[in-house]
């Protein structure tokens, strides 16, 4: 992790179905450990950090057994809580970012505002027969479930759409990086200020 100055958060959270510890540096070199039981999961958190350039850190472990919902879902809780919490007054930051992300015949298209309102508008769409990644399996409607989950304890605006793209696999990736590389721009100093009219965010 970087210096006593980086922004750092870490939280715990708790609940009958799952346990998840987050800690999250944005001043870091993408320095990366996950683990929540679902290796395809892991992957898209991974590629998440690292593009992004944080520090991550995620220990999950949930009722699997039942289905990976709660697993994914509070992982995008806490992870937005330490971004949040990670920010601070904001004072300085770019805000805005957006970017086209390819890989391979997957183009995503990503913007997003780290405005302090939660807001997630997602348009990538699967087939309902697409076919789990991963084992335990991981359906890929889940990744709106955690997207959604880190936009709102997150409290930032994000858009996620899919422009092209047939392979399930590099779809999700596109827009995990995509995100992440938004993210790296978003938090990135450039002045003074809080970047607002209102003088808050």
């Amino acid at each position: 992790m970087s210096g006593p100055a980086a922004r750092r958060a870490a939280r715990q959270r708790r609940t009958k179905e799952t346990e998840v510890m987050v800690e999250l540096c944005l001043d870091g070199s993408g320095t990366v450990e996950v683990s929540t039981g679902l290796p395809f999961f892991d992957h898209m958190v991974e590629q998440l950090g690292r593009h992004a350039g944080f520090d991550l850190v995620v220990r999950a472990t949930g009722d699997l057994a039942v289905d990976a919902h709660h697993t994914v879902e509070d992982v995008g809780i806490v992870l937005g809580q330490c971004l949040h919490e990670a920010l601070g007054d904001k004072r300085g930051i770019r805000r805005f970012a957006s970017v086209l992300l390819p890989l391979d015949e997957a183009l995503s298209e990503v913007a997003l505002d780290l405005s302090g309102r939660p807001y997630l508008a997602y348009e990538v769409p699967f087939p309902n027969d697409a076919v789990p990644l991963g084992e335990p399996p991981f359906d890929p409607q889940l990744a709106e479930e955690f997207w959604r989950a880190f936009a709102t304890a997150g409290m930032f605006t994000l858009h996620v759409r899919r422009r092209e793209g047939r392979n399930t696999h590099h779809v999700l990736e596109s827009s995990f990086k995509g995100v992440a590389r938004a993210l790296r721009d978003a938090v990135r100093f450039e002045g003074g200020g809080v970047p607002s009219t209102k003088g808050t965010l």
